[in-house]
């Protein structure tokens, strides 16, 4: 298997964080290289901090029409993603910033300060269709800058008001904060929450997340948020051969332990840039796995490190792919969670009123 050639950040300087290198983007026409001249310097170089700079979209909801995934709208309150999941497939978008899918997408983010106010614009336009949004898609709505901006809560709030229906995915524990409208939401059918849950151990999480909450925390959102009436998903992703597949089972049995009922679950995915640091980050933590996990993803994908084809990309083909749907299908069985879910309504949506319009004296 041949090593991506990057260079290595210093451990101090990039402790916390996912990945150890930041490649260029794929963009970029001229490159650099640091390079030792030869004069020495008593100082350190600093920590890489976490920036957050103000992303100046004027609209927020993204559509898509992708076949393979439940949805056809979605928001991200930010851009790059302070959790660091080495394995994040939507670390090639900050390719489009100028940035470097690796550190960069975990230390250079992007807050959407506006987002509730351009939410109640959307919704409130003529002809607006109401279905599900989803929230969580490309980069955690959650994620630790979230207790400062609160971005997410003022969308919440939007939501609710408008009765608008909402898929969240998560595995930031921020969410707990946002019980009381989640609860309300939840329990008049407008709402279902994704947890996602990688592996029990908690070594392997702080290296894969390192910035996420720890599996046990995970575990007890799902205990906090089904108490209070919010359906739950456990998503089981991604599964990754050779280092977390042995765990689908026990995965399995603590989410519906713990209250959830549903799971979902996807292969591992390494698209573009996420594929070499990906293979970093594995000879780095893992090497003496590093081998048979790279194996056993290219048996996944046709023999290349990923395929993008609509319905394989998802969960991979062939024979150890069924497997693993094999099992998950059992897993569900067994804890009793393989029965669909209810549609999330949209009858009760309230159109936000435009200017002009007569306000309802609340009678």
């Amino acid at each position: 298997m041949a090593e991506p050639e990057f260079d290595e950040i210093e451990e101090a300087r990039r402790r916390g964080r996912g990945a150890a290198v930041n490649p260029p983007s794929r963009y970029d026409r001229q490159t650099s290289e640091a390079t030792d001249d030869g004069w020495s310097r008593d100082e350190d170089l600093p920590p890489i901090r976490t920036r957050v700079d103000l992303d100046a979209s004027r609209t927020i909801i993204a559509r898509n029409q992708s076949p393979d995934v439940p949805f056809d709208r979605s928001i991200n309150p930010y851009r790059g993603c302070e959790h660091g999941c080495i394995y994040c497939f939507a670390r090639p978008t900050h390719a489009h910033l100028g940035l470097s899918p690796g550190l960069d997408f975990e230390t250079r983010l992007f807050a959407k300060p506006t987002a509730p106010e351009l939410l109640t614009k959307a919704l409130s336009k003529p002809g607006y269709k109401v279905q599900p949004l989803a929230l969580g898609t490309n980069t955690d709505p959650y994620q630790p800058i979230e207790k400062d901006w609160r971005i997410m809560r003022g969308i919440l709030e939007v939501l609710w008001e408008h009765r608008h229906p909402v898929m969240i995915t998560t595995k930031g524990s921020l969410i707990t904060r946002d019980v009381d409208i989640l609860g309300r939401m939840g329990r008049a059918g407008l709402t279902r929450v994704t947890i996602s849950l990688t592996t029990l151990d908690n070594q392997i999480s702080r290296a894969l997340e390192p910035r996420a909450a720890s599996p046990g925390r995970r575990i007890a959102m799902i205990r906090t948020l089904a108490a209070k009436g919010v359906p739950i998903s456990a998503g089981i992703a991604p599964i990754i051969p050779g280092l977390t597949d042995h765990e689908i089972e026990r995965l399995a049995k603590a989410a519906a332990e713990a209250g959830a009922d549903h799971i979902t679950w996807t292969s591992l995915r390494l698209p573009l840039e996420v594929s070499s640091l990906f293979r970093d980050w594995l000879t780095r933590e893992y090497p003496k796995r590093a081998v048979k996990v790279m194996t056993k993803v290219r048996e996944m994908h046709g023999g290349k490190d990923y395929d993008p084809t609509w319905h394989k990309r998802r969960t991979g083909e062939g024979v150890y792919a069924s497997l693993i749907a094999r099992r998950v299908k059992l897993a569900r069985q067994k804890v009793g969670l393989d029965k669909p879910v209810k549609d999330l309504r949209c009858d009760l949506f309230r159109v936000p009123p435009r200017a002009g319009d007569q306000l309802s004296l609340g009678i």
